[in-house]
């Protein structure tokens, strides 16, 4: 079975994401007090103590512009935490999904080279979560026109990370 990678927000994206987020407004950095949050620079949850913000990203925006795809309405940005500030990017030695843990619901949303979104799929975590994922990516993949997935948080409906094809 392959593994897919989930990648973060990429470090040129951050810097960005520093000055202002994708809505336009300043970052607020803060201290994590008890630790936790998401982040999806390194794909791992915040520590506390550390310094982090709550930003506006637009996922599909940012691949759109890489692709030269036309998202249209799909084109929307929600709530993300990053470090506040320089982040080394997931460790290298990180394994399986990140944000993952048994029983949790995700949605695998799949978009085409137009960034359209051609499905999706809930997913509730297994307890094996690695195959869990590899599975509802294997399946979304083995749809000729889905080229990404994003991973959502059902709950929140936060993006989590993406997948691309290949």
């Amino acid at each position: 079975m392959t593994t897919y990678e989930a990648r973060p927000v990429g470090p040129d994206v951050l810097k960005e994401l520093r000055t202002a987020d994708d809505a336009g407004r300043p970052r607020v950095p803060y201290t994590a007090t008890e630790g936790g949050e998401p982040l999806r620079c390194c794909l791992r949850g915040a520590r506390a103590g550390e310094r982090i913000a709550l930003v506006s990203y637009a996922p599909l925006r940012r691949w759109a512009a890489e692709t030269r795809a036309h998202p249209g309405a799909y084109d929307e940005q929600g709530p993300v935490f990053i470090h506040a500030e320089e982040c080394d990017g997931p460790a290298a030695d990180r394994t399986g999904y990140p944000f993952s843990r048994a029983g949790a619901l995700r949605t695998v949303r799949r978009y085409d080279a137009d960034g359209r979104i051609v499905g999706g799929r809930l997913l509730e975590i297994p307890a094996d979560e690695e195959r869990g994922f590899d599975e509802a990516l294997a399946e979304a993949f083995a749809d000729p026109e889905v080229v990404l997935a994003h991973v959502r948080a059902v709950e929140y409906g936060c993006f989590h990370f993406e997948v691309r094809a290949g």
